[in-house]
């Protein structure tokens, strides 16, 4: 059974307060999609990005190493 039939099964049977519970639902549902738009996600955008800031970050997680390096060997010898 598809979705749309088995809903119009399951609101044939309903009683007037629940009908009413469900109409304000569909309109709140409604009034939600208007405001919330699927993500997007543009893969060539991302890749652009990456591209760009890839030596900056490599350079970043490089950057003070020699002492993280340094701390880690007094660490051991302590």
């Amino acid at each position: 059974m598809k979705v749309k039939e088995g809903l119009v099964k399951e609101i044939k049977s309903l009683n007037e307060q629940q009908l009413h519970e469900v109409k304000e639902y569909v309109a709140f549902l409604k009034f939600r999609s208007r405001f919330m738009s699927p993500p997007s996600f543009d893969e060539n955008r991302i890749a652009k990005l990456y591209r760009k800031f890839a030596k900056e970050d490599r350079d970043l997680a490089e950057e003070g190493m020699t002492d993280y390096a340094s701390s880690l060997i007094k660490e051991d010898r302590e």
